[in-house]
């Protein structure tokens, strides 16, 4: 369980409260395509869809989503980026998010596409 003292899912060190629990609660907007995934991620480990569907691109958002709830997320790695910086409006982030599953750690690996859309980073698809 993560409490708002719990350092954050997302891997930067800081507790959850000030981190991505800001995002979450609507106190901030995720400045970069980075810090939004990280914050889509801690959502994850939280179990918090309302911000995965807010932050998910109209375009390609599912009608339903619905979480595992067998399925923990333990940790995020950054892998790499382009763009998706306070003057852009496009951009990409790599990464590896690590889980538990059925007593077993796995992993899943992506590179997914972020846009600003009014200001504010969505995420769109994973790039192909």
């Amino acid at each position: 369980m993560i409490t708002d003292d719990s350092r954050c899912p997302c891997g930067l060190g800081e507790p959850y409260s000030v981190c991505c629990g800001r995002f979450h609660r609507g106190d901030a907007t995720a400045p970069t395509a980075e810090l939004l995934m990280r914050s889509r991620f801690s959502a994850f480990a939280v179990g918090d869809t309302a911000y995965l569907t807010k932050t998910w691109h109209p375009k390609t958002r599912p009608a339903d989503l619905e979480l595992d709830p067998g399925q923990r997320w333990t940790f995020l790695e950054i892998l790499g980026k382009t763009g998706g910086g306070l003057l852009e409006n496009e951009g990409t982030v790599e990464f590896r998010a690590h889980y538990r599953q059925d007593r077993r750690a796995d992993s899943m690996h992506e590179n997914s596409h972020f846009v600003r859309v009014d200001g504010q980073w969505h995420y769109v698809a994973p790039v192909r």
